[in-house]
């Protein structure tokens, strides 16, 4: 596994690089399908490097990347790639965007990196061995107190089919008093649940190259991620809750009860 995370680590800090020397400058920008929906030629720039590391090393292992979509081979290795998770904050100079790449093995993930070089933070977890902040252990916060919580979400471009629209969600939650952020990117949110600075975090509608990477890196810092039902998690799902495990069930249950608030929790048995 240390060739493994060799060449993980030397794709996400390859991308890191050409990400932090076009922060700030000039670079077209395109728009996918949905407003606002992003895509720069930074993107594939770091894309293309990170499968050009990959390949060198791996040709063999299957990809799955944002922007070239999926490249199958007979193998039960997968990388799964987000060249820039938070492409609009990096489109509008704000630095709250990074590289995310997983790895899975028969469809299990095995290792993830997130890296902010604006922030120089670079996450990464192994399963089994934990996560780390800059090669020093992380774990997620002790919080129980759910009145205290402070949590993080995002909201999807195309907005996913169900009883409730994710903003009357968003709503429950701020009527509590709930301090809720919007980074602008489900990789960081993640990892700042993973080291303890949120609490907390939702969001609808997700695609696999986003959450691989912090998945893991939540999961190995003591967390837990499910969906909105509460059942164990896959990174293809399309609703993600991650916490840090102490205020789960209170999340769930204000998610899926419109209406529910603290005081009704905190009478329930």
């Amino acid at each position: 596994m240390e060739d493994l995370k060799k060449v993980l680590l030397e794709a996400t800090k390859e991308a890191g690089k050409i990400i932090q020397h076009y922060f700030q400058g000039s670079f077209l920008v395109g728009n996918k399908e949905g407003i606002n929906n992003l895509v720069t030629e930074v993107d594939t720039m770091a894309e293309t490097k990170i499968i050009e590391v990959i390949k060198s090393y791996y040709p063999e292992h299957s990809i799955i990347s944002e922007e070239i979509g999926e490249l199958k081979k007979d193998s039960p290795y997968k990388w799964i790639i987000d060249p820039i998770d938070g492409t609009v904050n990096f489109a509008h100079g704000i630095p709250i965007c990074c590289v995310s790449i997983g790895l899975s093995y028969n469809d299990e993930m095995q290792m993830g990196a997130v890296y902010n070089p604006m922030m120089n933070e670079l996450f990464f977890a192994e399963k089994g061995k934990g996560a780390t902040l800059n090669d020093i252990p992380i774990t997620v916060s002790k919080k129980s107190n759910f009145e205290k919580a402070c949590l993080v979400t995002g909201f999807p471009y195309k907005w996913p089919e169900a009883k409730e629209h994710p903003v009357k969600v968003f709503e429950r939650f701020i009527l509590q008093g709930l301090p809720v952020r919007r980074l602008g990117s489900a990789a960081i949110d993640l990892c700042w649940v993973a080291c303890g600075r949120f609490d907390g975090f939702w969001e609808y509608n997700l695609s696999a190259w986003d959450i691989a990477a912090g998945y893991l890196i939540v999961t190995e810092a003591g967390g837990r991620v499910t969906n909105f039902d509460g059942d164990p998690y896959s990174v293809y799902d399309k609703q993600t809750l991650a916490t840090n495990g102490l205020i789960h069930d209170e999340m769930l249950r204000i998610i899926k009860v419109p209406g529910t608030t603290v005081a009704t929790l905190s009478e329930e048995v």
